[in-house]
């Protein structure tokens, strides 16, 4: 597994709130650092307020391994109430893109999916795969093992949040 191959996780859960609700708490740039131990944090740039396509962010994270640092992410994917998505540095070659999907059940409901993509682009990852290149196939999925986790703990925090937990 490569890198520039752009290889991805996702999970999904049920929701039982509108999609117009959970749209609102998957656009909100703090959602995710309710429950993850990378991300910390976004702001809006440029004067953005909400997502748009183009809009621009920046984002903080650490992690014990590289420690502290911010990227700006720009809004590809904004239509309400059904999918987000944002790119991690460069459009063309990101480092990371990061989508939700949200998708009506016919039972009531929502079915909430978030993908994350590392690559193709250079990343946090490529110094370490430049250091070890034999290394990169096990680069590679301890980072996506990585994202799993923290995908899945931000699904469950999306569904508290949106069936009125705390």
């Amino acid at each position: 597994m490569k890198l520039s191959d752009a290889p991805t996780t996702r999970a999904e859960i049920e929701i039982e709130a509108s999609a117009e609700t959970v749209w609102r708490i998957v656009t909100d740039l703090q959602t995710p650092a309710l429950s993850s131990p990378e991300f910390k944090g976004a702001e809006w740039l440029d004067g953005a307020g909400e997502p748009a396509v183009g809009a621009r962010f920046t984002g903080r994270n650490a992690h014990p391994a590289i420690g502290s640092w911010e990227t700006t992410c720009v809004v590809s994917i904004a239509e309400e109430p059904r999918e987000f998505a944002y790119v991690v540095g460069d459009l063309e070659t990101p480092s990371a893109v990061w989508r939700y999907l949200i998708e009506p059940i016919d039972r009531g409901g929502v079915l909430l999916r978030q993908i994350a993509q590392i690559g193709p682009g250079p990343s946090g990852l490529t110094p370490a795969i430049e250091r070890m290149p034999e290394k990169e196939d096990r680069i590679v999925e301890r980072r996506l093992q990585e994202h799993q986790g923290a995908i899945t703990a931000n699904l469950a925090q999306i569904k508290r949040l949106a069936e009125g937990g705390e």
